[in-house]
C-alpha cells in the first residue's frame, strides 16, 4: 500500500465504535463469519492451511506465529464495522470534510519575481467535503498513490496556499518528498 491509502484506511479505522476482537481465536471466528463459514476462504486469505484455521476455532492453537500475528488483526480491521465506516465516509464527503497533516516539500510555479524555491513545510489544513469525496471515490476506484497525492495537492493549493481563492491566483503547487501524511475526519 501507499502512504495516502494507508492514511485513509487509518483515518477510517479511527471511527470505529468498538475495538476489534482481542484474541486470535475471536479474530479467526470473525473472519470465518465474514466469509460465510468458509474456513478454506480464510485459510487462503491468511496463507495458512484450512486445518490451522480449524485449530484456532477450537482453541487448540492460541498463539499465532509472528507472520500470522501481524496479518490476522490487519485482515480483521479491514472488515470491521463496515456500516460505521460508510457512515463516517459519507459524513466527511457531504458535510464535515477531512483534515490533512503533512510534512513534505512544496514547490511553486508562480508569477515572475516571486520565490518559487521548494522547501519542507509542516501543514495541517482542513479540506472541504468535496475533496474528501474525491479522495474516497478515487480510492474506491483503485486510484494510484500519485492520483491521490494530486487530489490532496490540489486541495492544499486551493485551501492553504491560495486561501480559498483570495490570493495567488496563478499559483500551482508541487507536492513532493512526502515525509508523512495523516488524515482525519
Amino acid at each position: 500500500m501507499g502512504i495516502f491509502t494507508d492514511s485513509l484506511d487509518k483515518a477510517t479505522q479511527g471511527t470505529f465504535t468498538r475495538p476489534i476482537p482481542k484474541s486470535p481465536q475471536k479474530q479467526m471466528q470473525y473472519l470465518v463469519q465474514q466469509h460465510k463459514g468458509s474456513t478454506k476462504a480464510v485459510a487462503d486469505l491468511l496463507g495458512i492451511t484450512q486445518r490451522t484455521v480449524e485449530r484456532y476455532l477450537t482453541g487448540q492453537i492460541r498463539k499465532p506465529r509472528k507472520q500470522l500475528a501481524a496479518r490476522l488483526p490487519a485482515e480483521v480491521r479491514k472488515r470491521w464495522q463496515p456500516r460505521v465506516r460508510q457512515k463516517a465516509k459519507k459524513q466527511a464527503a457531504t458535510s464535515t470534510g477531512i483534515v490533512i497533516e503533512t510534512r513534505a516539500r512544496f514547490g511553486f510555479t508562480a508569477a515572475p519575481g516571486t520565490t518559487d524555491d521548494s522547501r519542507i513545510r509542516l501543514i495541517t489544513q482542513h479540506l472541504p467535503p468535496d475533496y474528501a469525496a474525491r479522495l474516497f471515490d478515487a480510492q474506491a476506484a483503485g486510484a494510484t498513490e500519485q492520483q491521490l497525492q494530486s487530489i490532496a495537492a490540489e486541495g492544499l493549493q486551493e485551501q492553504y496556499f491560495k486561501d480559498r481563492g483570495r490570493r495567488a491566483q496563478g499559483l500551482l503547487v508541487e507536492f513532493t518528498d512526502i515525509d508523512y501524511v495523516e488524515l482525519d475526519f
